[in-house]
């Protein structure tokens, strides 16, 4: 099954060819501001069975792990489609909100609970 993303314009997008590994929906600092919201959802794939297309910006940030987190994100409408974890080499994350399709892509953990806001409830699959 092929699950495309996007940004919010249209130009940059991410196609995955294989099924999705895991879902984690993450509560630290650094997800609350990359999105504007509360945690961000990340949907991750073997970096191989996913195609790109269109132009993007980077941001590099360096992780908990140590390790660098390379963000890409649309340099027109600014929505961050995916990024290159350091830690988990030979994948790719997409973010959930820019898939046409959510269908079964709901989180199967949490992480950095302990910075999650006392409102955060989530059902986990």
């Amino acid at each position: 099954m092929e699950r495309s993303a996007k940004c919010s314009c249209g130009s940059l997008s991410a196609i995955a060819s294989g099924p999705p590994l895991k879902v984690s929906a993450c509560h630290c600092k650094s997800c609350q501001r990359r999105t504007g919201s509360a945690f961000g959802v990340a949907v991750f794939f073997n970096a191989a069975e996913v195609a790109y297309a269109g132009e993007s910006s980077t941001y590099v940030r360096v992780g908990d792990s140590g390790k660098d987190l390379t963000f890409y994100f649309c340099p027109s409408c600014g929505s961050t489609v995916y990024w290159m974890p350091g830690f988990r080499p030979g994948l790719v994350a997409i973010a959930l909100g820019c898939f046409d399709d959510v269908t079964d892509l709901a989180p199967s953990q949490s992480v950095y609970n302990d910075a999650a806001h006392s409102w955060v409830s989530l059902r986990l699959e």
